[in-house]
């Protein structure tokens, strides 16, 4: 397949636009790309009609398995009681628990397709999900098959982590260290030894697991041959970055309250910050992630939905980029960046992101010549095609 008339934002160097660009794929790969009149001989042309394409995005933190509804929690947030209080009440995540453990893998899998929709109409090719709904084996295990399944039913690639250590399920709630005896020598070992998940994951905070419960789950991680990852800083500061960075994690979410030290942690470690800028606006929260620190310090900025149904509804990885800029203060171009090329390395994967040889051949396409008119809008999509591992999945050309 040669694409020609195009812009090709190939995140390579800024947003690395080539004007009047064509694309050669070959076997699921980009063979060659670059400037029309250079294009390889010998192909038959699809022409693009002046589209803008960028690579696949990527959505590198979603917990697009569960089930039920938590509406309600919004309505009662709005009147003012707090994420916390909710929590601590038996509604937050635990409602979800609840909620997760009654549903059969088919109810599961059907809500989260119509999910999965919403991102793939929007040019995501690549989706991490979690599971952490379950906190029990036979639901953890359950929410991590549905996952793995999804790639079976749309042209997406699915990478599933582990959330075990992401609340105290109420059967343990006077008994955190036996919970985490569960997640540590039963579920885990379950989990990686059925290849179930690619990566790890904690939520280490006040109303979640300490530093030092987070590193258990973590060393369990590092013995057992999984890459972390953690929901850190993002109601109040514990170090758990730091902690996490200490062990190479792929990356540190929310972020809001990281301090300088963690700031400095993750940058020696190579670790990106994913940030979540949904949950910040569910949630109203008042305290930004330090993106200039995180600038400075060349730490790698993701983006991604959050997609949950609690604290991210957000079924919209061109709202999360929108977003970033508007709350967070990103550039469209680090935006862009955000959901590929970055959210790419967050999810340790190098061989997608960037529109350049050797790379998978996940690109979408727009209508629109301008990169930065993708984190503009609001409510506006200009998807006209997605090709995923080199075959036209969406749209005509």
């Amino acid at each position: 397949m040669l694409l020609t008339n195009l812009t090709a934002a190939t995140m390579k160097d800024g947003y690395g636009l080539i004007e009047d660009a064509a694309i050669l794929i070959e076997g699921g790969r980009i063979a060659w790309v670059g400037p029309r009149s250079e294009a390889p001989s010998g192909h038959d042309a699809t022409d693009c009609e002046g589209r803008l394409a960028t690579p696949g995005l990527i959505d590198c933190h979603t917990h697009l398995v569960y089930g039920g509804s938590r509406a309600h929690e919004f309505e009662q947030r709005l009147t003012g009681t707090s994420y916390a209080e909710i929590a601590r009440a038996g509604g937050g995540i635990a409602a979800t628990v609840r909620m997760t453990r009654a549903e059969s893998e088919a109810d599961l899998a059907a809500s989260a397709l119509r999910r999965l929709d919403s991102l793939l109409a929007e040019g995501v090719t690549t989706i991490e999900v979690k599971s952490g709904y379950g906190l029990d084996r036979d639901t953890e295990i359950k929410m991590l098959k549905v996952a793995r399944e999804l790639s079976q039913w749309r042209p997406v690639d699915v990478v599933t982590t582990y959330l075990g250590a992401h609340a105290l399920p109420p059967e343990f709630r006077e008994n955190r260290a036996g919970y985490l005896d569960l997640v540590c020598n039963e579920v885990m070992p379950a989990v990686a030894e059925a290849k179930l998940a690619d990566a790890v994951d904690a939520f280490c905070e006040g109303i979640a697991f300490s530093v030092d419960e987070t590193r258990r789950v973590f060393e369990t991680a590092k013995a057992l041959g999984l890459p972390v990852k953690l929901h850190a800083e993002q109601l109040s500061n514990l170090g758990g970055s730091a902690m996490a960075a200490s062990f190479g994690a792929l990356s540190v979410d929310h972020i809001e309250y990281l301090d300088q030290p963690g700031v400095d942690a993750i940058a020696r470690s190579g670790t990106v910050a994913v940030l979540l800028p949904g949950a910040f606006y569910y949630l109203r929260e008042k305290q930004a992630p330090p993106v200039d620190a995180l600038r400075k310090a060349g730490v790698p900025l993701a983006v991604a939905t959050d997609l949950n149904p609690g604290t991210s509804p957000v079924h919209s990885i061109l709202t999360a980029m929108n977003m970033a800029c508007v709350l967070f203060g990103l550039t469209p171009e680090e935006a862009l960046r955000g959901v590929t090329d970055n959210a790419a390395k967050a999810l340790g994967l190098y061989d997608r992101g960037l529109l350049t040889p050797g790379m998978r051949a996940d690109i979408a396409l727009w209508n629109t010549a301008r990169p930065g008119d993708l984190a503009y809008p609001l409510g506006f999509n200009p998807l006209a095609a997605v090709i995923h591992h080199g075959e036209l999945v969406r749209g005509i050309l």
